[in-house]
């Protein structure tokens, strides 16, 4: 019996063994169980997480293409509380913009899906915000933080969780970004994030606009500047055409009765040579009004044109003829280069003088003795090209592109000191415009050329044409 005993309780033991280990076994898998559901959750929150950070990506790249092809700062903040307030899926989105000198804050626009009054063109004093939020966000710092129906802006009977973005860059705050939420947990880190991205995006594109408006507004001014002065120098030219002629006329007058009375001798005098220079300056000053109202005529566009057709193997030598002379005086060579064939060209035949004797009158001016200037007229299909050279001077790229302005004039390159009005080829420039053509200068290897190139047979919309 002692045995059996003994036995019987070894097997109990063991039993009472067997069964502690089930139970640790038990409890094992159920903690394995546990660990691997807290697991689970992890990576299902880590790929939650991944995906928003995703769509948060994608989004702001959105917001930010869509903003930054703007220049309008009302459609700027319009696309930021649509987009981000539908992306987030918040209840509210508002921005508003700031005025510092004031110390107030407008809301400019709003997105919203509440009942509550429009928020939109409400104005708040920055110092005297709820809650004190705009003092931090003038600081460049986001807030977020929770309330209860005392919103003046937005009474909600609800506690909401709000967080306000500053709209700032490196030269200050312009204004700020509020979303509004119905629900106490308030704005993740990711959330957060992309709503500080969008409001920097925001404010780099409210800066852009800004100063595109201000250039534009410069544009407008200087526009109004030049327009003041053209009326000016129109009105001044029309007053002074009047007075010059009749000093030219007494001038001519006084020439007939000083040679009359003997005052002109054969050899040159001081008389003679004040009288001279008188003849000059009023011929010069009759030029610069001519110029001008030649200039107000192209620009007010209301001359037609006047089509013939020109042949231009006669035509041309007959216009350059004039400057052989003045060439050899100054010793230069005047050249004449035409193409074998030249057909019939039908354009305004007063403009193309004008532009051929300005282009040459202008040649002339500042080509230096022994130098060349050179005439050249070959076409294409549809284009004449006339171009006018001069040898022995070279023009800077920084003259080139303003030597077609009002009153520009080339410096240190008038080897004859004729001087000049420095309208003569803007005056050009306007004319084969008209003619629809264009012209060019350019200045390689000592050389300057200005090439023109007309269409052989315009049409333009008022011609009134004749033949020739």
């Amino acid at each position: 019996m002692p045995d059996q005993d003994h036995t019987k309780a070894q097997l109990l033991e063991q039993i009472a063994t067997l069964q502690q280990r089930v139970i640790a076994l038990e409890l094992t898998v159920t903690q394995q169980q546990q660990v691997e559901v807290a697991l689970e959750r992890q990576v299902q929150a880590g790929t939650e997480q991944y995906q928003q950070a995703i769509a948060f990506d994608t989004m702001l790249k959105r917001i930010t293409d869509q903003v930054r092809d703007s220049l309008d700062e009302s459609q700027i903040l319009q696309t930021v509380v649509q987009a981000l307030g539908l992306g987030l899926g918040v209840d509210c989105c508002d921005t508003a913009l700031y005025d510092l000198d004031q110390g107030l804050s407008t809301i400019c626009y709003e997105y919203t899906t509440l009942s509550a009054p429009p928020a939109q063109g409400k104005v708040v004093q920055l110092q005297a915000s709820f809650h004190q939020v705009h003092p931090q966000l003038l600081q460049g710092q986001c807030v977020q933080f929770c309330e209860h129906g005392r919103n003046p802006i937005r009474p909600i009977n609800s506690r909401v969780a709000i967080l306000a973005c500053p709209l700032f860059d490196d030269q200050g705050v312009l204004g700020d970004l509020w979303l509004v939420r119905c629900q106490p947990d308030g704005f993740n880190e990711l959330e957060v994030r992309l709503a500080q991205q969008v409001a920097n995006q925001c404010a780099i594109a409210l800066r852009q606009a800004r100063l595109y408006q201000t250039a534009q507004a410069q544009v407008v001014e200087l526009e109004k500047l030049h327009q003041l002065k053209d009326d000016f120098l129109n009105t001044v030219s029309h007053e002074l055409r009047t007075p010059m002629t009749n000093i030219r006329m007494a001038t001519q007058m006084l020439e007939v009765s000083l040679r009359q009375a003997g005052l002109f001798e054969a050899e040159p005098s001081r008389v003679t040579r004040y009288f001279q220079i008188l003849q000059e300056e009023c011929q010069r000053e009759i030029n610069l009004i001519n110029n001008l109202l030649d200039l107000a005529r192209l620009d007010a566009e209301v001359e037609p044109l006047v089509l013939t057709t020109i042949q231009l193997q006669v035509w041309l030598p007959s216009i350059t003829k004039p400057f052989l002379e003045r060439t050899r005086n100054q010793q230069q060579r005047l050249e004449l280069e035409l193409a074998a064939v030249l057909p019939p060209l039908i354009t305004d035949r007063s403009h193309l003088e004008r532009i051929l004797q300005e282009l040459l009158q202008n040649a002339c001016k500042y080509t230096p003795a022994g130098a060349t200037i050179t005439v050249t007229a070959q076409t294409t299909a549809t284009l004449l090209q006339l171009s006018v050279s001069n040898s022995g001077v070279t023009l800077p790229a920084s003259e080139l592109t303003r030597i077609f302005d009002k009153f520009y004039r080339v410096h240190n390159h008038d080897p004859w000191r004729h001087g000049g009005t420095g309208l003569g080829l803007a005056l050009v420039k306007k004319l084969v415009a008209q003619l629809g053509g264009t012209i060019r200068a350019e200045s390689v290897a000592d050389q300057v050329t200005f090439t023109v190139q007309l269409p052989l047979q315009p049409q333009p919309l008022k011609p009134a044409a004749t033949a020739s």
